[in-house]
C-alpha cells in the first residue's frame, strides 16, 4: 500500500523554503516535445537522468515512448534496474575490475550497455562478462570534437570495434559521440560545428558497415544541441535529458529555443534587506552558480550578485522595485544539473498545489 506524502494537496504557501519545484504542465510539455522530435525524425530517445536522478522521472520519460535511459555512473544505473528499466547506456568507461563486475552482474537484470575507447577497457569488460557468464552489449566512444573522451575520428575506431567484436563476451553495438564543444556557439557555428561533429559518427558508422560489423547505434546530441544534432543523418538516438527541466544556461548560453519551458524552479526566502542588496536562504548548498548564474525571476530590482554556503546575495539594480524582508522568491537555476543533485526530492505543483513528490534515489550515486 503506498503512502501519500505529507505535501500532496498543500498549496504552494504551505511549503518551507528552499524548495525545490517542479511545474508538471511545462515539465509534461517539455516531455512530450522531446518524445514527439525524436518521433518525428525517426529516432530512439534515450534521455540522460545524470540531472533528474529519479525513478518517478523515468517512468514518466518511458511512458512517454523513450526507450530507456543514458546514466553517468555505473551506480545510477543499478538503482534504476532496480526500479525497473530495463534499456540503460552507461556513458562512461568503466576503469576497474570492480565496476566491470558489477556492469556484467547487471546484464542478468537488464539490457545495460557499456561504452569503451581503448582495448584495455573492452579487455577489462570480457573478463568479467566471461566470469559471470553473460554477455555485455558495448558502443565505441568516438571524440567528436569536445577532445575529453572517445576515439580519434579515423581508422582507430574500426580497430577498436574489431577488437571488441573479437572478444568472447562482450557485443559490439555502435558508436557514441557527445557535441558538447558546441553547446555555448552562436546559432549558426552551432549548425556548422553540430554537423562537423555528427558527420564524424556517420563516416565511423559507414568505415565500421564497409568493415563487415552491423551498427544498430549511433547515440549522441545533449539538450544544448540537440535542435541541430537530431535531424542530422546518421544518428539513430537522442540522448538529449535536461530539456525535461530546462535552465538559464540552455537558454541564455545555449540558445536553446523557447519550445522548452523553465519547469524547475526554486523557491526561496528573502531573509534580509540592506541599502544596495538582498540576501536569500538560497546559498551554493541549495545550487550552484560554477556553470551559468542563477536568476530572480519576476524580480527586476535585484540581480545576481554571488552565492556562499546558506546565503544568495542579489545587488539592487537601477529599476525595478527591491524586495522586502519576508518576500518568497522563484530562482531560475543557472545550470539544474548542478541544482538537482543537492536536493532530496522534486516537490510537483501543478496551479499552485502540490500534485506529487519525487525522491532523487540516485543523489550520492558517483561510483
Amino acid at each position: 500500500m503506498s503512502i501519500t506524502h505529507p505535501l500532496v494537496g498543500q498549496p504552494l504557501d504551505a511549503l518551507d523554503t528552499p524548495v525545490l519545484l517542479v511545474d508538471l504542465d511545462r515539465f509534461e510539455a517539455n516531455v512530450s516535445h522531446l518524445a514527439e522530435t525524436c518521433r518525428r525524425l525517426g529516432i530512439d530517445w534515450r534521455p540522460h537522468a545524470k540531472g533528474h536522478k529519479s525513478p518517478d522521472v523515468a517512468r514518466k520519460l518511458l511512458d512517454a515512448g523513450a526507450i530507456g535511459l543514458t546514466c553517468a555512473k555505473l551506480s545510477e544505473a543499478e538503482i534504476f534496474v532496480d526500479a525497473g528499466v530495463e534499456q540503460i547506456l552507461v556513458a562512461n568507461q568503466l576503469a576497474s575490475p570492480l565496476k566491470a563486475d558489477r556492469l556484467a552482474r547487471l546484464q542478468n537484470r537488464a539490457n545495460v550497455i557499456g561504452i569503451v575507447d581503448c582495448a584495455e577497457a573492452a579487455d577489462l569488460l570480457s573478463v568479467s562478462a566471461q566470469a559471470e557468464g553473460v554477455t555485455i552489449p558495448v558502443l565505441i566512444d568516438v571524440d567528436t570534437g569536445m577532445h575529453r573522451t572517445g576515439v580519434i575520428p579515423g581508422p582507430r575506431v574500426l580497430q577498436l570495434a574489431k577488437h571488441v567484436a573479437a572478444k568472447k563476451g562482450l557485443r559490439f553495438e555502435g558508436i557514441m559521440g557527445f557535441e558538447g564543444h558546441t553547446y555555448k556557439d552562436s546559432p549558426e557555428e552551432k549548425s556548422d560545428r553540430c554537423a562537423v561533429a555528427i558527420g564524424h559518427l556517420d563516416e565511423a558508422r559507414r568505415q565500421l558497415t564497409e568493415g563487415g560489423l552491423d551498427v544498430p547505434i549511433v547515440s549522441a546530441g545533449g539538450t544544448g544541441c540537440y535542435e541541430w544534432s537530431a535531424h542530422l543523418a546518421g544518428v539513430t538516438e537522442l540522448q538529449a535529458g535536461g530539456g525535461i527541466f530546462m535552465d538559464a544556461m540552455y537558454r541564455e548560453a545555449c540558445n536553446v529555443g523557447p519550445e522548452l519551458q523553465y519547469a524547475l524552479t526554486l523557491l526561496t526566502t528573502v531573509t534580509g534587506v540592506h541599502e544596495d542588496h538582498i540576501v536569500t536562504d538560497a546559498g551554493f548548498k541549495t545550487l550552484w552558480s560554477f556553470h551559468h548564474p542563477p536568476r530572480l525571476l519576476d524580480a527586476e530590482g535585484v540581480s545576481f550578485e554571488y552565492l556562499s554556503a546558506e546565503h544568495g546575495v542579489y545587488r539592487r539594480t537601477p529599476d525595478g522595485t527591491m524586495p522586502c524582508f519576508g518576500d518568497r522568491l522563484v530562482l531560475l537555476p543557472g545550470y539544474h544539473d548542478a541544482t538537482t543533485y543537492l536536493h532530496n526530492e522534486f516537490v510537483c505543483i501543478r496551479h499552485g498545489v502540490v500534485e506529487d513528490v519525487w525522491p532523487l534515489a540516485t543523489r550520492g550515486a558517483l561510483t
